[in-house]
Parts: structure tokens; C-alpha cells; sequence
């Protein structure tokens, strides 16, 4: 009965490693995912306000952005990896001024998107922000 339960409980820790594993390479894709979009978004804040843009090239950032959402393809769920190449989309066409007068959703409404499928694949169990 001892060997058993001792087993058992191997096992579970085992599983908790694994999980938590999966977590933190979810994670780390996200936050790449997130920090390449930041450094779109910057790019393009900056021309709204009409300051230069940074030295580094605007099609740099936008490869960076393309492969760090790759990433969250590999380990994210399907309404995350969903969600990261919405909001991908619509930061490339603002960054190539593709943008078509009244399309939607907006940057912000796709990043919100991308935020709470995000949260959900994460599974933190931290209340959904409102706007």
C-alpha cells in the first residue's frame, strides 16, 4: 500500500513538472510575441506623432514580429496562435499603411484579443481586464 501511494505521488509531481514546463514555454512565446509587437507599435506611435523613426529598419521589426508569432504557433493553443496572427496582420498593414478607411477591428481590439486568448492558454485563473 505504501509503494503504491508513494508511486502515485510520483506521478502526480511529475505531471505538475510537466505542466508547468508547458507553461513557461507558452509564456515565453507570448512575451517575444509581445515584445516584437512593441517595438512595432513603438515605430508606428512615433510616426503618429511625427518624431523620426529609430535606426533600426522597420522591415527587421516586422520579421522579428512574423517569426516570434510562429512561435506562439508551435506552443499556444489554437485561439492563441489565432489571435497572435490577427493582431500580426493588423500591425503589418498599419507599419505598410495598407490600411483601408473604416476597416476593423482596430490594433488595440486585436491586441485585446490576442491578450485574453493569451491569458486563457496561460490558464492563470486572473480576472479578464474590462474595457
Amino acid at each position: 500500500m505504501g509503494q503504491h501511494l508513494a508511486t502515485r505521488v510520483e506521478v502526480q509531481r511529475d505531471q505538475r513538472q510537466r505542466a508547468d514546463a508547458e507553461r513557461t514555454e507558452r509564456k515565453e512565446a507570448i512575451l517575444s510575441f509581445l515584445a516584437a509587437a512593441q517595438r512595432v507599435e513603438l515605430i508606428l506611435d512615433r510616426r503618429k506623432l511625427g518624431l523620426p523613426d529609430p535606426e533600426d529598419p522597420e522591415d527587421e521589426k516586422l520579421h522579428d514580429l512574423w517569426l516570434a508569432k510562429k512561435a506562439v504557433e508551435l506552443v499556444c493553443s489554437q485561439e492563441a496562435a489565432q489571435a497572435a496572427h490577427d493582431y500580426t496582420n493588423a500591425l503589418h498593414a498599419h507599419m505598410r499603411d495598407t490600411i483601408a478607411t473604416g476597416q476593423s477591428p482596430t490594433k488595440r481590439e486585436r491586441r485585446y484579443a490576442f491578450m485574453e486568448a493569451a491569458r486563457d492558454g496561460l490558464e492563470s485563473g486572473r480576472p479578464r481586464i474590462r474595457r
